[in-house]
């Protein structure tokens, strides 16, 4: 069960379930504030990084099943993000809509472009080496950014085209996310009360 609130570019979700317990606060107009708690620590600092670098103000509290594993805690708190941004959106009028971002870290180069259509895509070209950064399963990045993309009505592609160290290919992918989407909800002047489609509606 979930609750939404919308005010301006600010929603509140909460997303209770039997496997988790999640609210997430967001501001699309924020600085890069965050306080972020979900139990993961390789996921509070990947949701540090996103906060920080689009500069949208994030709160994240999740509890859930981690006795079973990390997989629950991450995919939901990836829905509960996607919903509150977007709720935050709401009709999307006069934002630019598009966003696209070459990340470097050291060795690793991630390539980032998304679009706030509301259809939600993904694709995922990331590989691993490891099996874990931390407490963390590899394998459950993919699922964070599905959940994401989903909930957040987005047509998200990321592609990391080299890259060795793990945690360096995935930081890059949240950073990549971050810039991306720092472009994509940013108001456009030139539209700022039209809708970015020509078909009247996203």
């Amino acid at each position: 069960m979930a609750e939404n609130i919308t005010s301006g570019r600010r929603a509140d979700v909460t997303r209770n379930t039997t496997e988790t317990r999640i609210s997430v606060s967001v501001d699309l107009d924020g600085t890069g504030k965050y306080s972020v708690s979900t139990g993961i620590g390789f996921l509070d600092h990947m949701l540090e990084q996103l906060s920080r670098h689009s500069l949208i103000d994030l709160t994240v509290k999740a509890e859930g099943d981690l006795h079973i594993d990390c997989h629950h805690t991450t995919e939901d708190t990836g829905i509960a993000i996607g919903e509150a941004v977007a709720k935050a959106l709401g009709d999307r009028r006069g934002i630019h809509r598009y966003g696209h971002i070459y990340i470097p870290m050291d060795e690793t180069l991630t390539r980032v472009a998304l679009d706030l259509s509301n259809r939600p895509y993904l694709i995922w070209k990331v590989d691993f080496t490891r099996d874990k950064l931390g407490t963390m399963d590899t394998e459950l990045f993919k699922e964070w950014f599905q959940a994401f993309a989903q909930a957040a009505g987005c047509t998200l592609h990321v592609e990391t085209l080299y890259g060795i160290n793990n945690h360096h290919i995935v930081e890059t992918c949240f950073k990549g996310l971050a810039r991306a989407l720092k472009i994509a909800v940013a108001r456009d002047r030139r539209q700022s009360d039209a809708v970015p489609s020509t078909k009247g509606v996203l």
